[in-house]
């Protein structure tokens, strides 16, 4: 008596599971299955070697016609992984911030871009696109009397680490 009603199981269980060679149209599942992406992990938290020499720099020379000086930006690492120093600086005047890149699965890679004043530094990362993504810019004001850092986006991190306008 088991021993029929194993094999009736046993059976029945195979039959819903074996392959067959034709498709279903009307079964629920999509057309086009979702593309397979890459496997991205979580950077460490902690850089084991911190670069003393800058990872990025943007430098102009300025209209000073006394001196050689220039508006420059320059990203430093620090001990943690995600977060860079930018030292900042226009004709003595200088300035820092802390600049905190988003997690997006891969080593970071911050990118400094030419901003749309003359003395203007947009600080941006690359995406998992390879596009650039701003995060802040580094300017000097009107007058020439002040260097100026302001934020321009804020990313949240989706779960296939894709960066989201926040």
């Amino acid at each position: 008596m088991f021993k029929n009603a194993f094999l009736v199981i046993v059976f029945a269980f195979s039959a819903c599971h074996s392959p067959s060679g034709t498709s279903d149209a009307t079964t629920d599942s999509p057309a086009v299955k979702d593309p397979v992406l890459p496997m991205f992990k979580r950077n460490p938290e902690f850089r084991a070697n911190v670069k003393k020499e800058p990872v990025v720099e943007y430098q102009v020379k300025t209209d000073n016609r006394l001196n050689d000086m220039y508006f420059s930006v320059r990203l430093y690492e620090t001990p943690l992984t995600m977060k860079y120093l930018a030292r900042v600086e226009f004709e003595g005047i200088t300035g820092e911030d802390t600049i905190k890149l988003p997690d997006i699965g891969t080593p970071p890679h911050p990118l400094l871009q030419k901003g749309p004043e003359k003395y203007s530094c947009i600080i941006g990362l690359q995406d998992n696109n390879k596009d650039f993504r701003e995060l802040k810019k580094v300017f000097v004001t009107d007058k020439g009397q002040q260097l100026k850092i302001t934020t321009l986006k804020h990313y949240v991190v989706t779960e296939n680490y894709r960066l989201v306008d926040h």
